[in-house]
C-alpha cells in the first residue's frame, strides 16, 4: 500500500485571484490552484509508528471494542462512527454517565493530515490522543491498569499484539501506536471536486466551479481551508466562541491571538456533518455561511481573516454547491469481529 509508505508532505498554500464573477472558462485555468487540493503521494507517518497491515488490523480492534470503556458499552467509534462521516451527528459528545462533553467530536477524515489533534490542539499526534479519552472520568472512564489487565486476559489480543509488535504483551504504547496506525488509514475518499481536479471537467457543475472560486477569491474560506485535508491545521478566533469556552487560549493565557481560537476542521464530508463548530452551535451549512458573511463577533481576537463578506444571495448559492463537491461516494463499512 504505497499511500501509507511514510514521509510528510506540506501542503502549500495557493489563493485564487479571479473576480467572484469569473466564468467557468476562467476557473478551469487556474492549473496551479487546483493542483494544491490534490490527493498526496503518501500519507504523513511518524518514524517511530510506520505503517504495517498488522499494526492496523489491531489498531481497528482496538477502535470498535466496548471493552476500553469503564461500562463495557462504549468503544471509540460510538463517537466516531463511520456511518456518520467518522463522527457521531451530535452537538455535543455524550460521555460515560450518557452526559454532554462541551464539545463536539470531530470527525477523523484526514486526521492524518493534522499536526495537532483536539479542537485546542491539546494533542501533539494522533499517537497521544487515545488515552485521552480512555482514561477521562467524563468520557470512557477507564484507567490505565484496566485497560491492559482486560486486553491481557484475551489470548485472541496477546496474538494480535504479537503480530503487530513482535511481542505477546500489552503496553501502552503499543495500544495507542495500533490505533494511531488504525486511524491514518481512515481515508476521506473520492470526490466529485478530486476527479474535477484531477482533470475531469464534467464531474462538477458549474455553479459549484463559481463556488470554488468564491472559495479561493471574495469569500476567503482557502485562507484556512486549503490543501488535500481542507484544513491549514492551525487554531483562530473566528468570532463564534464566548465566556470561558477560549479553546486554545487556554493554554496560552497572554496571547490576544489564541484567546477563543479553536482548530481548522477538515471540510471533507462537510455536508454531511451537521450540526457545525467545536460546539455544535450552528445547524446548518447555510447557516455557517451566513455566520462567515456576517464576520463574527468584532474583538481583539478575532482573525483577520473574519470580517463582514457581503456574499449575495447567488454567491451564497454557488458556494454551497461547491462545498457539497465535497462528499465522498458512501461506501459500506465492515464493523470487525472482536476477539473473546
Amino acid at each position: 500500500m504505497p499511500w501509507y509508505s511514510g514521509g510528510v508532505l506540506i501542503l502549500p498554500l495557493l489563493l485564487l485571484c479571479a473576480a467572484p464573477s469569473a466564468t467557468e472558462t476562467a476557473v478551469s485555468g487556474h492549473v496551479d490552484v487546483r493542483a494544491s487540493y490534490q490527493r498526496p503521494a503518501e500519507v504523513p507517518t511518524p518514524d517511530d509508528n510506520p505503517y504495517s497491515p498488522d499494526k492496523v488490523a489491531l489498531g481497528q480492534l482496538l477502535f470498535f471494542d466496548p471493552i476500553l470503556s469503564g461500562s463495557r458499552t462504549r468503544s471509540c467509534a460510538t463517537c466516531h462512527n463511520p456511518g456518520l462521516s467518522w463522527g457521531d451527528g451530535l452537538p455535543q459528545a455524550i460521555g460515560e454517565a450518557q452526559r454532554p462533553l462541551g464539545l463536539r467530536a470531530p470527525t477523523l477524515i484526514a486526521a492524518a493530515f493534522m499536526p495537532r489533534l483536539g479542537w485546542d490542539g491539546k494533542f501533539r499526534d494522533i499517537e497521544a490522543v487515545t488515552y485521552g479519552p480512555l482514561l477521562s472520568p467524563m468520557n470512557m472512564n477507564m484507567s490505565e491498569p484496566n485497560v491492559i489487565e482486560r486486553l491481557s486476559a484475551i489470548p485472541g489480543y496477546s496474538a494480535g499484539f504479537q503480530a503487530a509488535f513482535g511481542k505477546p504483551e500489552i503496553t501502552r504504547r503499543h495500544i495507542e501506536l495500533a490505533v494511531a496506525a488504525f486511524q491514518r488509514t481512515i481515508d476521506p475518499g473520492d470526490t466529485s471536486f478530486d476527479r474535477w481536479i484531477a482533470g475531469d471537467e464534467e464531474a462538477i457543475d458549474p455553479a459549484a466551479k463559481r463556488g470554488f472560486t468564491l472559495f479561493n477569491g471574495k469569500a476567503h474560506c482557502s485562507q484556512c481551508h486549503n490543501g488535500f485535508a481542507l484544513s491549514d491545521g492551525s487554531f483562530h478566533d473566528i468570532g463564534t466562541a464566548s465566556g470561558a469556552d477560549i479553546g486554545r487560549g487556554r493554554f496560552f493565557p497572554t496571547s490576544v491571538k489564541l484567546r477563543y481560537a479553536f482548530k481548522t476542521p477538515t471540510l471533507r464530508d462537510v455536508a454531511r456533518r451537521a450540526p457545525y463548530m467545536h460546539d455544535g452551535s450552528v445547524a446548518t451549512l447555510e447557516a455557517v455561511i451566513d455566520l462567515y458573511d456576517r464576520g463574527g463577533i468584532d474583538r481583539a481576537s478575532r482573525s483577520p481573516l473574519i470580517f463582514p463578506l457581503r456574499l449575495s444571495t447567488a454567491e451564497k448559492a454557488d458556494l454551497m454547491a461547491f462545498l457539497h463537491t465535497l462528499n465522498s461516494r458512501p461506501q459500506p463499512y465492515a464493523v470487525p469481529v472482536l476477539p473473546r
